[in-house]
């Protein structure tokens, strides 16, 4: 998940390398053995041909299989025209998708040793960054998606990664704590926190600013990327807090979790500003529509979609067969892409009308 925006300019990167110049520093290691399979062979594809109107009635484009396992993360470029998609069941392997017609246009195979948790691009179309139960970080360049380098230190489940708005400044969220990376250099700046309640998800504000982690325990903390340093934590929810986004605006913070509730938290006073309710078992995960009206939410039960305004469900989407696992929207809004423990990828959208 990465965020909208052109905060945190020249001043983030040299605060974090301030802040952080006395940590010790963490091997960066490079390897081999990583390759990109091209696809030749046609991709199995269910195209659906429904019309509609608007996004709030989203219908189903595309359907893409290849996963053997629950698809765990999802990304698109800048541009929205690659997807790229990470699984589960230790397949390793980091798949790449066109969402505009369903295609599949290469793998990355051997990307890692397990899981691959979490995908993340860089906001300027650079890099894409993978983690996984591995305990490493990749880094693979989108000019032709080779491998670049691989980031060590973690000794747990590397779950989750976000990316600064100026791609200067990667951050990893693991069972065992929160580190950061130069994504320019290619080398660690330091640990901001250790063995801290389990980190399952990380979100960086627009401005750059602002990091806020969810962990095991349903506690939220929002820290400093200038100093460094905790500004505030609350206990957020009863369970898990399985994913956090800031809106494009960087005014609220939302926030899901196993509790089964999405929360809208006001990031200037810290207070709760609306709890989402309907779901009937764990979110896991949630996505913002850049035009920041409207937000989708995933779990047992389907996908939700919501006005963020007023808070009003507005759509649900009902196409996979097993729990949903992972959504993102398109940088352009026009699309929603959505993965399952089903081991499918659904492309939802609104048809564009042919002449």
């Amino acid at each position: 998940m990465s965020s909208q925006g052109r905060g945190g300019g020249n001043f983030l990167r040299t605060n974090i390398i301030l802040a952080f110049m006395a940590a010790i520093a963490l091997p960066v290691i490079t390897c081999g053995g990583f390759y990109v399979h091209q696809a030749h062979a046609a991709v199995e594809v269910t195209p659906t041909s429904q019309t509609t109107n608007s996004f709030a009635n989203a219908q189903l484009l595309y359907t893409l299989r290849g996963h053997n396992g629950t698809v765990k993360s999802l990304a698109f470029t800048p541009d929205s025209r690659v997807l790229a998609s990470g699984g589960a069941e230790n397949e390793g392997i980091i798949r790449l998708w066109n969402p505009a017609n369903g295609k599949k246009l290469g793998s990355i195979n051997k990307a890692h040793k397990a899981a691959v948790e979490s995908l993340v691009i860089s906001p300027d179309g650079q890099t894409l960054a993978s983690c996984s139960d591995d305990n490493t970080i990749n880094l693979w360049s989108l000019k032709n998606f080779k491998f670049s380098r691989s980031f060590v230190g973690h000794t747990s489940n590397v779950l989750s990664l976000a990316v600064s708005p100026d791609s200067k400044v990667l951050i990893s969220g693991a069972l065992d704590g929160i580190r950061l990376w130069d994504l320019l250099q290619q080398r660690p700046l330091g640990t901001l926190v250790s063995f801290d309640n389990l980190i399952y998800t990380l979100a960086i504000s627009p401005n750059g600013q602002t990091l806020a982690s969810g962990d095991s325990k349903g506690v939220i903390k929002l820290w400093s990327l200038t100093s460094g340093k905790l500004i505030s934590e609350f206990v957020a929810h009863s369970n898990v807090v399985s994913a956090v986004i800031f809106t494009p605006d960087g005014e609220t913070l939302i926030s899901a979790s196993r509790d089964r509730t999405v929360k809208l938290w006001n990031i200037n006073t810290g207070e709760l500003v609306r709890t989402l309710t309907g779901h009937n078992n764990w979110v896991n995960a949630i996505a913002i529509n850049p035009d920041g009206q409207t937000l989708a939410s995933a779990g047992r039960d389907g996908i939700k979609l919501w006005n963020l305004t007023t808070g009003e469900l507005i759509n649900t989407l009902s196409g996979h067969t097993d729990w949903v696992s992972a959504i993102a929207f398109s940088p352009n809004g026009k699309i929603l892409a959505s993965g399952g423990f089903d081991r499918q990828i659904k492309i939802w959208g609104t048809p564009q009308k042919r002449n």
